[in-house]
């Protein structure tokens, strides 16, 4: 009889088992080991509601985590017990929550998007672009596919956004002759890593289970693919992973700075500036909600707000003196 795998591994294979991303292992193995560690390496079946509350407690009053980080450590910790310990009904009480400050989101004008542009490193423009005329995450444009790009209906397939849910957003015309020499770019590394006896993608899903030779298929080759050959951290073959975020957000920051702009924009500003624009151009929230994925339209008033602040705002009385 084989031993039981120990606990982490456990909880790697559950985390498999149900197709969560990478990232998301990567993060739920990380705070329930800190949260073993934590109790002297107790095991957390010999650990209840109380333990988790006072390390959740811990992070927010000596570490000063920020709100998102705590909520991650909750979310690990709700999945070991309800998932992997078998308590379905396991809940934390009495939390000492981290105090998010209500901000609006950093927006950019429209001539400020283009003077970034302007400044952006040429390798990494097309990406960007999509970024914002699609409205998407960072997260979401790596991790497309050359099957998700679909010309014919003008759209893309988001798999798996915010809250694991599938939707479809906009393919800006403009890019429609950048993405198809990206795709035939693509094509041409994918035929050289073949014939290296390469050529390996990380599928989601435990596809490569279901459809051996997906893991080789071009259609499911990264859109966007890093430019050297790594190591699947699943299977441990090795692989051509996506163009890295770190990347993505050098380059950014870098073409910030040239152009001058001098708010505290962020990768994440292209999606927020791309809700922006649509609701300045006549589109309605509920078409903005549709395509940013957000599933209460109150997430997505806030870019009313911002909306205020602009051209069309209320006049102070000193400019009517």
């Amino acid at each position: 009889m084989q031993p039981k795998p120990k606990l982490l591994t456990q909880l790697r294979n559950e985390i498999r088992t149900l197709g969560y991303a990478w990232s998301t292992e990567k993060t739920y193995v990380y705070w329930v080991r800190d949260f073993i560690l934590y109790h002297n390496k107790k095991h957390p079946s010999a650990l209840g509601h109380d333990h988790v509350r006072d390390y959740l407690n811990h992070l927010v009053n000596k570490r000063s985590i920020a709100p998102s980080t705590q909520n991650q450590a909750l979310s690990a910790l709700l999945f070991l017990y309800k998932k992997l310990l078998n308590q379905p009904d396991f809940q934390v009480e009495g939390l000492n929550w981290s105090k998010k400050p209500k901000r609006l989101p950093v927006v950019l004008s429209k001539n400020e998007i283009a003077a970034l542009f302007h400044h952006l490193d040429e390798k990494l423009l097309l990406h960007l672009k999509l970024m914002y005329g699609a409205g998407l995450r960072v997260s979401e444009l790596i991790r497309l596919r050359v099957c998700d790009v679909d010309f014919e209906n003008g759209q893309l397939m988001v798999h798996s956004g915010k809250g694991k849910k599938d939707r479809f957003s906009l393919l800006p015309e403009t890019l429609r002759p950048g993405l198809e020499e990206q795709i035939q770019k693509v094509f041409r590394i994918h035929q050289a890593d073949l014939r290296r006896g390469l050529g390996h993608i990380s599928l989601p899903y435990a596809l490569h289970k279901k459809y051996p030779g997906a893991a080789k298929a071009f259609s499911w080759h990264y859109l966007f693919p890093s430019r050297v050959i790594g190591t699947d951290p699943r299977s441990g073959l090795p692989a051509r992973h996506h163009v890295s975020r770190e990347t993505l957000q050098r380059s950014f920051k870098a073409a910030v700075q040239a152009a001058g702009i001098q708010k505290r924009a962020t990768l994440h500003t292209l999606r927020h500036s791309f809700a922006t624009h649509l609701l300045q151009n006549g589109y309605d929230i509920r078409t903005v909600q549709e395509l940013l994925g957000h599933e209460d339209v109150k997430t997505t008033m806030i870019y009313t707000h911002v909306l205020g602040m602009g051209s069309h705002a209320v006049k102070s009385p000193a400019d009517v003196l």
